[in-house]
């Protein structure tokens, strides 16, 4: 089948590059389409009921991650020249395209009672411009004197203040958003450098901005990197231009395919698709390796060009085409999964893997034949002297140090499995960030004098509607306020903001201003709180301010309102333990017959988000390691060979999750996902070996001690540089900005690197214990 494939190929050479030509002009269109996403990591299933509530939650009360804060920690701000700098630097913030609305301290209001009307009315407590310094501190005096505004414009404690910009829902899912957070960052920093002060910019808008940023930045870095690593690699090894252009030639291809695929599906490039292009080139080179290879060694053998080509397809084929089926499989399982980001990702890659083993069947015969005959100096890697020496000392420990090889695979084993039950699984929200960037130390400042900007919502749903109106309202926001003290009382939350505070802050006015009285309304007070939460439309008073607060803290029904909580990025092993506390407080709090009391906001799907996506990253890798045993199976029909295939690639990654309990690397989406993806393409060393094994063994009369002999001597060589060329590709992601990208880079270079070595070692002397063929009779 295969030689006559390679015939194929052969006649129709100009039909096949023409159609690939056209086909990859076809991709190179809609790949020139593809958009970089602004999303944040979508790891939540869209049908899970937690997403569900979230996204009712959004469209009742709008995103609760449009918000930008701005935080500077200094001792000078109520200087007049600090201060009225710092109310234009307000000004330009607020006037800036896209920003819908501003929280700031020179924008801080008072509710003034009008003795004549006993109406509260609103007044800045700041005017425009400050005129003297002594006007200044009687106006500090007094928004000091406000506890509504203290821990969520300004910490009294360390002198940290802070602006709070909202931004258009609408511009955060576009380019567009980038030109708005760059206007904002300038005229910030901007100020920060005139008054020597370091100002501190964080938020979910901007850490989306900013990851979205560096993610197309280092898509295209790691794609050059990667092809100019494989350009090295393959001039030193086949001495070639010829050979390495035609390399590059199928890999840049590949890329480009995979880039039209990724925009044929709709898919935008996220953190984990922007990996595919350089992966592509990593995983493509080898192709073209066992190809070139095989060329060179059946061109020695029979001295003609054609039947070195056919020979090379009917050889290498089908090795070729199981390489990448078990590649593909081990990135197209994260498709099985519903996490959104993890199915984008196994169905491009795992469809590109397969579609660069076609455009290397069409593309790398064809070629090769209009090309000239290799010349002596193109083959000579074939007789490497440090190579030779290197596979002669592999067959002498195989045979000659059997014992010494099953110690060693038992410390290795050991050494595994005491580092795995070390293990621990935690995930981040800025996970992937380097703790030395800017993104991650920003965040760190709101979350040391502001207790965090990660939201948190929840909703208290009265069951009935009008449940918020009037005097019964009362009883009911006495439970909140309850529950808000005791959320407050927590290290890693801030101040909860409500209905509550709004009425806090209205009864402290309707008594004059006396901060003493910043307290819920009681009975006695009844009159004015049915006044308020009536909402009577007033020009003039604070019923418009209160209008606002109930449009965006209260459903149009009066039936459900939130309490909103700023929060630390705990992690998704402290958080469950917090909110199941918060949890059980108001179950206590709220009777679950009359009330119903859910919590949701971003750290609520995050958390969800990263449990599910490492049970599902565990499971697909379950389904990659029994998927690749069947092709397995399929392609050799023995059971001893599986064991034997299975073995020297369950150990690298034993060993690689070992060294990550020891080095204390948790299990988070983006470390599991490296078992997957190193399963897939370590398995195709161990196919090389066995393919070539299973086909010298008519030769040597179904002899193993010969044949694995050759079989080293034959595949070792392309083993090697095959593994290089992977080492060295994968290892370009060690200099990514994510974590997560670090951590695939050097932990798949390393279970690489030991697959090699089990595959070299381990494998043939499993072959020479467990494989018994039949031996052809002599006649």
């Amino acid at each position: 089948m295969w030689q006559k494939l390679g015939r194929f190929v052969l006649r129709y050479r100009l039909v096949l590059l023409i159609a690939l030509f056209a086909t990859t002009a076809f991709m190179l269109y809609h790949a020139l389409q593809v958009h970089i996403s602004y999303e944040f990591v979508r790891t939540i299933p869209v049908d899970n009921p937690l997403y569900k509530q979230y996204l009712a939650f959004k469209k009742q009360f709008g995103d609760d991650g449009n918000m930008l804060v701005i935080g500077c920690k200094t001792d000078s701000l109520f200087e007049e020249k600090v201060f009225n700098d710092y109310a234009a630097l307000c000004k330009k913030l607020k006037a800036t395209d896209k920003v819908e609305g501003l929280l700031s301290v020179p924008g801080a209001i008072n509710l003034v009672k009008n003795d004549s009307t006993q109406k509260l009315n609103v007044k800045p407590v700041f005017p425009a411009q400050s005129s003297s310094q002594q006007s200044l501190d009687s106006n500090v005096s007094i928004f000091y004197s406000l506890p509504f505004y203290k821990g969520l414009l300004y910490n009294p404690q360390t002198k940290a203040y802070l602006i709070g910009a909202r931004i258009n829902k609408d511009v955060l899912g576009s380019k567009a958003r980038e030109k708005v957070i760059g206007q904002i960052e300038g005229l910030v920093y901007s100020f920060g450098k005139q008054h020597n002060i370091e100002m501190h910019i964080s938020g979910l808008p901007l850490i989306r901005t900013n990851m979205a940023i560096k993610v197309e930045k280092e898509m295209r870095w790691f794609l050059i990197g990667s092809v100019l690593i494989s350009a090295v690699i393959l001039m030193l090894f086949f001495r070639s231009i010829s050979s390495t252009v035609l390399s590059l030639g199928v890999v840049i291809t590949g890329v480009i395919w995979s880039m039209g695929i990724m925009h044929l599906f709709h898919y935008n490039i996220s953190l984990l698709t922007a990996l595919i292009p350089p992966l592509i080139v990593v995983i493509g080179i080898p192709n073209c390796i066992y190809f070139l290879n095989k060329y060179h060694t059946s061109w020695l053998d029979t001295g003609e060009k054609n039947k070195a080509l056919v020979e090379m397809v009917s050889r290498m084929g089908i090795v070729t085409l199981f390489c990448n089926i078990s590649a593909a499989i081990g990135f197209a399982v994260f498709a099985l999964t519903k996490s959104a980001i993890l199915k984008e990702f196994g169905m491009v890659a795992g469809i590109s893997i397969m579609a660069i083993f076609f455009i290397s069947l069409a593309s790398i015969p064809a070629v090769l034949s209009y090309l000239p005959a290799p010349k002596p100096k193109h083959i000579k890697y074939l007789e490497t002297r440090w190579l030779d020496n290197v596979l002669t000392r592999v067959e002498r420990w195989v045979f000659n140090h059997t014992k010494v090889i099953y110690i060693v695979t038992g410390l290795v084993i050991v050494f595994s499995i005491s580092g795995m039950l070390r293990l621990v699984s935690v995930g981040h929200m800025v996970d992937d960030i380097p703790k030395t960037d800017k993104i991650y130390t920003d965040l760190k400042f709101f979350e040391k004098h502001f207790e965090g900007i990660m939201p948190l919502e929840i909703i208290v749903d009265t069951k009935r509607k009008y449940g918020f109106v009037g005097m019964k309202a009362l009883g009911i926001f006495q439970k909140i306020d309850s529950l808000s003290q005791y959320i407050a009382a927590k290290p890693e939350m801030a101040r909860p903001l409500s209905l509550v505070e709004a009425l806090k802050f209205a009864k402290q006015g309707f008594y004059n201003g006396d901060s003493l009285n910043y307290a819920l309304p009681n009975a006695f007070d009844g009159a004015f709180v049915n006044d308020y939460l009536r909402v009577k439309e007033d020009a003039g008073n604070a019923n418009n301010v209160f209008q606002q607060l109930m449009n965006a803290f209260m459903d149009s029904t009066r039936q459900k309102t939130r309490i909103s909580v700023n929060m630390a990025d705990v992690g998704s092993k402290k958080l469950p333990p917090i909110l199941a506390d918060i949890k059980k407080r108001s179950n206590e709090l709220f009777d679950s017959t009359k009330f119903d009391v859910r919590f949701t906001g971003t750290s609520v799907t995050f958390l969800e988000g990263s449990r599910f996506i490492i049970s599902g990253l565990q499971e697909s890798i379950m389904w990659a390691f029994l998927l690749i045993a069947l092709c397995m199976f399929y392609l050799f029909k023995s059971v001893r060979i599986l064991i034997c295939s299975l073995i020297p690639n369950i150990i690298p990654l034993m060993l690689t999750a070992g060294i990550m309990g020891w080095a204390g690397i948790p299990l988070k989406p983006s470390t599991v996902l490296i078992f997957g993806i190193a399963l897939g393409i370590a398995i195709d060393v161990t196919i090389r070996f066995l393919v070539n094994y299973r086909q010298e063994l008519p030769a040597n009369n179904n002899m193993v001690k010969p044949t694995i002999l050759q079989t080293i001597h034959h595949t070792g060589i392309s083993i090697i540089y095959t593994s290089l060329v992977l080492i060295a590709g994968f290892s370009i992601f060690i200099f990514s900005g994510f974590g997560g990208t670090q951590a695939l880079g050097w932990l798949t270079s390393l279970t690489l690197l030991s697959a090699t070595i089990t595959n070299l070692v381990l494998l043939p002397v499993l072959l020479s214990i467990l494989h018994r063929p039949k031996r052809v009779k002599e006649h």
